[in-house]
């Protein structure tokens, strides 16, 4: 079983990696909870609320059960606000900044975000319309890597590390930054106070900025662009039960992932804003291996209770790909944390609830 479980982490370091150690070429981050993390998610979803501004936290901690103090560490806060403009229309603009560390070579990205959405009414009245939001964003954001607690096939004494053998390999540098760019779109539908769907798109890292550790202009590690589809409703089947599905599709260079599901909405009291609600929810997330076929990679387990103008989420991933010999079903959990501020909006313009 160590044998099991040491040849699965192996794999996984080198596809997280890549083919080799110089390509680097790292995915970007993603939450379970993506609906718990709406400027991750897509810049038009920027002031897209029903109150002025929202405070967003979220935290990821992934494979410890086989890396341990290594696992894999995600966090993201966030803030944005929403200004009305003429009678109907909206104004958003947001700040996030999060950060990524991965196993034992502290492989890190930080980036700080700016991010601007306008949402323009294009059809229907007060409490019954439809909406287009348009959104871009600018990041500056900095990766680093310990190359010191990097092991390479050179290495191997007769099945035995050995540092004091050569690594044959040569960086110029442990760090860099870069600029990051995005854009997206988000269509949503207010059908009464508390039914509303959406469906968004964003495309990012328009700039395809460098992500090589060498100098060398011949080599090309530019990262890939991503485009993201995601879509997702709010539903009241009665006055107090409802259900909220959603569903999200990642596609970045030669990677796919999809994650969907549904969680059953319970109010525990009246109102728009000033509410009381339990959500349990089941997800499913697909994916990809490195040139393989779509294959399942866990279910995922959450909930949610929402207090008036606080929100907090908890999610569990059960692993249920070819790693869960090693990881005995554990995957992932993580925390979402969100908090409103809603002063009276006089023009009484619903839009959607995240």
């Amino acid at each position: 079983m160590k044998l099991t479980k040491l040849t699965l982490v192996v794999a996984c370091l080198f596809f997280f990696m890549g083919s080799t150690v110089e390509t680097l070429k790292a995915q970007d981050i993603h939450f379970s909870q993506f609906y718990l993390s709406p400027l991750n998610l897509n810049p038009a979803l920027t002031g897209v609320m029903s109150c002025n501004h929202r405070f967003v936290a979220n935290y990821r901690n992934q494979w410890a059960s086989i890396l341990k103090g290594n696992a894999y560490n995600t966090y993201s806060v966030s803030y944005d606000m929403r200004r009305p403009v003429a009678r109907y229309d909206n104004f958003g603009v947001g700040v996030t900044f999060w950060g990524d560390r991965a196993g034992e070579s502290q492989f890190s990205t930080l980036e700080a975000k700016v991010s601007g959405a306008y949402a323009k009414r294009i059809s229907g009245y007060r409490k019954k319309s439809n909406y287009i939001s348009v959104g871009a964003e600018l990041g500056f954001a900095q990766r680093s890597i310990n190359f010191l607690n990097l092991r390479y096939g050179t290495q191997n004494d007769g099945g035995v590390f050995n540092p004091a053998f050569a690594s044959l390999e040569d960086f110029a540098f442990d760090n860099f930054l870069f600029v990051d760019l995005s854009a997206g779109l988000l269509w949503y539908s207010i059908l009464n106070e508390t039914n509303n769907w959406y469906l968004g798109a964003t495309f990012s890292h328009l700039n395809r900025a460098d992500q090589s550790f060498d100098d060398d202009p011949e080599i090309d590690e530019s990262l890939y662009s991503k485009v993201t589809l995601h879509g997702g409703a709010d539903f009241m089947l009665t006055d107090r039960m409802g259900l909220v599905p959603g569903a999200v599709i990642f596609l970045q260079g030669p990677s796919t992932q999809i994650n969907g599901g549904t969680s059953i909405k319970m109010k525990l009291g009246n109102g728009r804003v000033n509410t009381q609600a339990f959500h349990l929810g089941l997800w499913a997330r697909i994916s990809n291996t490195y040139k393989k076929s779509i294959h399942a990679d866990a279910v995922i387990l959450s909930t949610r209770f929402d207090y008036n103008t606080f929100s907090l989420g908890f999610s569990y991933d059960v692993n249920v790909s070819s790693l869960a010999v090693a990881t005995n079903t554990n995957g992932a959990y993580e925390l979402s944390l969100v908090y409103k501020i809603c002063n009276p909006d006089r023009r009484g313009v619903f839009c959607p609830d995240f």
